[in-house]
C-alpha cells in the first residue's frame, strides 16, 4: 500500500490534503467532519480584523460624532476584539482536544500592529501553526512598489520574531516580480508559502445596477496558475510550498505534488462534493502511485518541476504558438 504521509512546515501529515480556511472549518463539528473524512490537516476559517471593524462600526452608529473616534478605538480594543479573539481561541482549544490532526490558525489583519498581537494569542491557544492570509490590494497610488513589498516583509519579520510555532504566508500573484518576491519571502524565516489566495470578485447586476459577488468557488481551470508557479519555484525557495485554488480532484493533487508542492489546500471541491470527497481524492492518488510503482510521495515529488525538466523554458512561455497556428478558419 502506498504511503501518503508528508511533512509540511515541520508538521507530520498523514496525507497531503489540507482542508483550507473556509466556513467548513469554522466550527468544532465541521473540523471533526473534516478529520473523519481524511484531511491531513485543517486551516481554521480566518479571523478577519476587517470583520471586527465592521461589527464595531455598526455598534458605534449611535455614538455622538464628537466622541465617536475615541470611544470607537476604546470599544474595539476592550470589547469586540477581545470577544472575537476569545471565541477563536476557544475553537482552537476545543479542536486540539477533539482531533488528532494539525490545526492551523489563520489570521487576516488590516493594520501592521495587529498581526503580532493576534499571532501571539493564537499560539497561546494551542495552534500547531499560523497561516498569515496576506493581501494588500495594489491600488494605492501614493506608495511605491518597493514600499508595498516592504509592508509584507515587515509583517512577516514581526510575526516570525513573536511566535515559535511554524508560520505560513498565503499570498497572491499580484507582485511586480512574483518569482523574486516568493524567494524574498521564503528567506524571512517562514516555514511555508501557500500559492495562491482566492479573492472576492465583484460583478455587475445590469438590471439592478448593483455590484454583486461572483465566482465564489474555484474551478478546475484555476489550477494552472498555481501549478506553473509551484513548478517554477519549488526548487528555488527556502521553505515548503503548498498549492491552493483549483484543486478539485485527485489528479490535481498528483499534479501539484509532481510540481514540488508539499501539500495542497482544498475548499471548493469540498463545498461541491462534501468532506467525504477527500477520500475519493486520496484513493485516486494511491491508485496512481501503485500503478507507477511509487511507495512514497517523496519518490515523485518535484519530478516535473522546472529544475528537473528537460525543457525548462516551457514553464515561462506566455504566448500561444502552436495551438492556434492554422486555426483562422475556425472562427
Amino acid at each position: 500500500m502506498a504511503n501518503l504521509a508528508t511533512k509540511y512546515m515541520g508538521l507530520n501529515l498523514k496525507n497531503p490534503i489540507i482542508a483550507g480556511s473556509s466556513g467548513l472549518s469554522s466550527s468544532l463539528a465541521g473540523i471533526k467532519k473534516l478529520e473523519e473524512a481524511g484531511a491531513g490537516a485543517v486551516v481554521l476559517k480566518s479571523i478577519f480584523e476587517e470583520e471586527i471593524l465592521h461589527e464595531m462600526n455598526d455598534l458605534m452608529k449611535d455614538v455622538p460624532e464628537a466622541s465617536r473616534y475615541l470611544e470607537r478605538f476604546d470599544y474595539q480594543d476592550l470589547v469586540i476584539k477581545s470577544e472575537n479573539l476569545e471565541r477563536y481561541m476557544t475553537l482552537i482549544n476545543e479542536a486540539k482536544e477533539a482531533v488528532n490532526i494539525p490545526i492551523v490558525a489563520s489570521i487576516n489583519c488590516s493594520f501592521s500592529y495587529e498581526w503580532t498581537q493576534y499571532a501571539r494569542r493564537l499560539e497561546s491557544a494551542g495552534a500547531d501553526a499560523l497561516e498569515l492570509n496576506m493581501f494588500f490590494l495594489p491600488t494605492e497610488q501614493e506608495r511605491s512598489v518597493e514600499e508595498m513589498e516592504r509592508a509584507y516583509l515587515k509583517v512577516v519579520d514581526k510575526v516570525v520574531e513573536t511566535v515559535s510555532i511554524p508560520v505560513a504566508l498565503k499570498i497572491s500573484y499580484y507582485f511586480t516580480c512574483l518569482g523574486q518576491m516568493i524567494q524574498k519571502l521564503s528567506r524571512r524565516g517562514i516555514s511555508g508559502l501557500v500559492l495562491f489566495n482566492r479573492f472576492y470578485s465583484p460583478d455587475f447586476d445590469i438590471e439592478k445596477f448593483e455590484v454583486a459577488q461572483t465566482n465564489v468557488l474555484s474551478t478546475p481551470g484555476d489550477l494552472v496558475t498555481s501549478l506553473r508557479w509551484v513548478a517554477m519555484m519549488s526548487q528555488k525557495v527556502d521553505c515548503d510550498l503548498a498549492a491552493s485554488t483549483g484543486v478539485h480532484d485527485g489528479e490535481a493533487v498528483i499534479k501539484q505534488l509532481l510540481a514540488g508542492a508539499k501539500a495542497v489546500q482544498v475548499v471548493s471541491a469540498l463545498y461541491k462534493n462534501g468532506p467525504p470527497y477527500i477520500q475519493t481524492m486520496l484513493d485516486t492518488v494511491e491508485d496512481w502511485m501503485t500503478r507507477y510503482g511509487y511507495d512514497t510521495l517523496e519518490d515523485f515529488r518535484g519530478k516535473m518541476s522546472q529544475d528537473k525538466s528537460t525543457d525548462p523554458s516551457v514553464y515561462e512561455r506566455v504566448q500561444f504558438m502552436k495551438y492556434f497556428s492554422g486555426q483562422k478558419d475556425v472562427l
